[in-house]
């Protein structure tokens, strides 16, 4: 599907530009203009529903998000190919994300998107990296030797966490899909978008996001009001580092582009153990077994 044709077939007989977007290391992105309008033209990567992506969801997790205010406006949704509002802005930097205005802004968004309607996906940590890897092995990729340990490492926090309430999650809070336009903040690429554990999408954005552990508590006392939640928090930077890892490992078997998946695995494996050796991580898995 070329940006071209799915464009005219958007847009009959209007004049268009298409410029590519760089920084996208699973799909093509486009800013279409067409009049005096801007859009972003989203086309999917190749056998993206193997890891875990169902267009369809994604397109109703875009739609709950523009409606909490958290997410650019949907314009069409059409052959799999997504069109939302061109957002004019930039990233921020490392030292704005961590602010404490920041911080709480993160946190008012991403709850307004969790108490928002269900999204028709579902989102669950532990199983996703067991699928990332079947699916990895069937497709010749060697599965690294720290996965085995990493799984029983998150079966242990599976089961000291026991059941969570199921909300809509983004589940993939990277720093590029934060967007400044000079007035306010964006959360863009609801791919991943499902039903979940909102105590992943925090630590998510902290892990993704390299908060210190009093940056921690206050994300969480904004979100809370409180921060009991930080155990099940340094648990959850875990397992996100984890499913990071194991995507990076299935998508040596699925990915046409020119990225370096290996080093991405290893990058994450790297860090998810040096979080597993940390004392705040053993700290944090007594807490939830109820241990002083």
């Amino acid at each position: 599907m070329e940006p071209e044709s799915v464009a005219a077939r958007l847009w009959p007989g209007r004049p268009i530009e298409i410029e590519p977007l760089s920084g996208g290391i699973t799909n093509r992105n486009f800013k279409v203009l067409v009049g005096g309008d801007a859009y972003v033209l989203r086309i999917g990567g190749k056998d993206t529903e193997l890891l875990g992506i169902d267009r369809h969801a994604e397109h109703a997790a875009a739609l709950a998000a523009a409606a909490a205010g958290v997410g650019p406006e949907v314009v069409t949704f059409a052959a799999g190919a997504l069109v939302t509002r061109f957002i004019g802005g930039r990233t921020l930097t490392d030292e704005e994300m961590r602010s404490p205005e920041t911080l709480a802004l993160i946190a008012t968004m991403l709850k307004a998107f969790h108490d928002g309607p269900a999204v028709p996906a579902r989102f669950d940590s532990v199983e996703v990296v067991k699928t990332y890897a079947a699916t990895a092995a069937e497709r010749g990729v060697e599965i690294p030797e720290a996965y085995e340990r990493a799984l029983a490492i998150a079966a242990r926090i599976e089961r000291l966490r026991g059941p969570q309430p199921l909300r809509p999650c983004h589940n993939d809070l990277l720093n590029a899909n934060f967007i400044f336009d000079g007035e306010r903040v964006w959360i863009v690429d609801w791919e991943y978008a499902g039903m979940g554990d909102v105590l992943f999408d925090l630590a998510n954005f902290s892990v993704n996001n390299g908060l210190r552990p009093d940056e921690d508590d206050a994300l969480l006392v904004a979100y809370f009001g409180t921060r009991d939640e930080a155990a099940a928090l340094t648990a959850m930077r875990f397992m996100s580092d984890f499913r990071e890892a194991m995507w990076g490992v299935v998508q040596q078997g699925i990915s046409e582009l020119d990225f370096d998946f290996v080093d991405y695995a290893q990058t994450h494996f790297d860090r998810l153990e040096r979080t597993a050796a940390a004392p705040r991580f053993r700290a944090a898995l007594r807490t939830l077994q109820g241990e002083s």
